[in-house]
């Protein structure tokens, strides 16, 4: 309740009405520890997923349009903000990880388990040695009616509808286990590998343009578009940078990041 006050009071007012003295242009730059990076530079995530299940909720920094467009404005004078675009590229990162980490898990739940592959093979060949053994009792009943032998032939079909009874029940029971496969089911559910939700190949045209329409896979769509954008970016810079100090310092700031993603893949 108090997290949807503010975010009203914010439409209202503006973030800086809220932030208190801290939010006073005066008493704040934009290297400022508490001033929203990812803001500046281009999307903060917190502003992406809104009301939809990835809601991260309210930023904890402070979002100024005065001082983005300061920001814009000293960026056309020249000023190198590489640090400000590596913070953001990390902040990007970290939610794309997050992201790719639960596409993994709901693609993993939608495989077949190798215990649903033990219990289907066991029960595939129960069923073909019930079947043999139905089709070796019709041929000996049959033997048996040519010689007149009816009690034996009586009691050997007896012995055939019980086998059609277990094959019967062992053929429900695999139909079961392909049903409900992972957690597939009947909803054939497959992993959107973009956003990590659950589509079913079932759905209409509408239903999956919809998804792909949807406020939490575009905001995905736009945080991995603007990660490849930027690290390639950071990436040419670093190998092209200018020699001065402000060059040093950014090379410095992108060797670091660069160190910590090698360090993540190990």
């Amino acid at each position: 309740m108090a997290a949807e006050q503010r975010k009203l009071l914010e439409q209202l007012m503006g973030a800086d009405a809220l932030a208190g003295k801290v939010s006073k242009r005066q008493e704040l730059s934009l290297n400022d520890a508490r001033v929203c990076k990812s803001y500046l530079v281009g999307t903060c995530p917190h502003d992406l997923f809104t009301n939809t299940k990835q809601d991260l909720g309210l930023c904890p920094k402070i979002h100024s349009e005065g001082m983005k467009a300061e920001y814009q404005r000293e960026k056309e004078k020249g000023r190198d903000f590489t640090n400000f675009e590596i913070d953001y590229l990390r902040d990007v990162e970290k939610y794309i990880l997050d992201c790719s980490r639960r596409i993994d898990a709901a693609q993993r739940r939608l495989e077949r388990t190798p215990d649903e592959i033990a219990q289907t093979s066991s029960l595939l060949k129960d069923i073909d040695e019930l079947n043999e053994g139905i089709n070796a009792s019709v041929a000996e009943i049959e033997i048996l009616g040519e010689y007149g032998i009816i009690d034996r032939a009586l009691k050997e079909f007896h012995a055939i509808k019980v086998k059609i009874h277990n094959r019967q029940q062992k053929e429900k029971e695999l139909r079961i286990i392909n049903d409900n496969m992972g957690l597939s089911g009947h909803q054939k559910l497959q992993v959107c590998d973009v956003c990590g939700a659950y589509l079913s190949r079932l759905d209409n045209d509408r239903r999956l343009a919809d998804h792909f329409a949807g406020k939490m896979h575009l905001g995905y769509v736009q945080m991995r578009a603007t990660y490849k954008e930027l690290s390639e970016r950071l990436s040419h810079a670093s190998q092209y940078g200018r020699p001065d100090r402000r060059g040093q310092d950014r090379d410095r700031d992108h060797d670091r990041w660069a160190r910590g993603r090698s360090g993540r893949r190990r």
